[in-house]
């Protein structure tokens, strides 16, 4: 039987995928198929996704004119992967393999596939993700409005020259760790200046959500937003003032270029 979308990879962004559009209610669980290839983790995602056809390998019978297949596979198993899903007649390919360019995908598949190259964060499991889309040499705009509208049901989607890709994979696709990081050692600080671990973390999660949804409802940039909890002289003042002195910015800025870095070597 074909599917209407087939994610090709379980784990976790693949999972994250397949989790956020079927509570997007994209379509329906049976016209949505994961192929997964360990046993293991093919089990994990028959008892998390109930209804959903979970397949250890592509079969020809999966795939007709109107499926589209989402890469989530690692790097180096990606043109294989590409290569049989090309094979099987798919005519539309949405990858979010990091650092992987789109003619490097389309060298390996036959004919003229519409290769869309993405790059989505893991909040697209609670369908607030942010993603990019860039389309290849055989995308058209209807190409594009399809990967909108799979990537467009579990968040924002924005659309690039692929060219920005490898900044994109090194700032909002790397930056949930970046941001978890930082939730982890302001947990500790409060655990280091007498509370408990537990209020440390309420307190902690709660502040990163609101403050979060502030800046996302408020037509304040995020430089006003700090200064309004900023006064002269005061606690903020002094704690902005040793962030600074240990270059927390300056990390940052290294951080995504690093990252960036790494998805050009990956593509190489």
């Amino acid at each position: 039987m074909p599917y209407e979308l087939i994610i090709y990879g379980g784990g976790r962004i693949g999972a994250a995928l397949a989790h956020g559009l079927r509570d997007a209610s994209f379509c329906a669980p049976s016209s949505l198929a994961v192929i997964e290839h360990t046993a293991e983790v093919r089990g994990e995602l028959e008892k998390a996704l109930p209804g959903t056809p979970i397949h250890a390998a592509l079969e020809i019978e999966h795939i007709d004119e109107h499926t589209g297949v989402v890469l989530c596979v690692k790097p180096d198993q990606a043109e294989g992967a590409a290569r049989v899903i090309g094979a099987l007649g798919t005519k539309r390919l949405l990858s979010v393999v990091a650092g992987l360019s789109s003619a490097r995908l389309e060298a390996v598949m036959p004919g003229q596939v519409a290769v869309i190259r993405a790059m989505p964060n893991t909040p697209v499991l609670v369908r607030k993700g942010a993603s990019v889309i860039a389309g290849g040499s055989h995308v058209v705009k209807e190409d594009l409005d399809w990967a909108e509208q799979v990537l467009g049901a579990l968040g924002l989607v924005v659309r690039l020259a692929e060219k920005h890709l490898d900044t994109v994979t090194g700032l909002s696709g790397s930056m949930p760790a970046y941001l978890y990081l930082v939730v982890e050692a302001l947990i500790e600080a409060g655990v280091h200046q007498g509370l408990t671990r537990e209020v440390s973390r309420q307190l902690v999660i709660a502040t990163f959500e609101g403050s979060g949804a502030l800046l996302a409802q408020s037509s304040s940039t995020p430089e006003e937003l700090r200064s309004q909890v900023t006064s002269p002289g005061g606690t903020s003042a002094a704690g902005i003032r040793m962030l600074e002195s240990r270059a927390v910015r300056a990390a940052f800025l290294e951080a995504v270029a690093a990252a960036s870095e790494r998805s050009r070597q990956l593509g190489r």
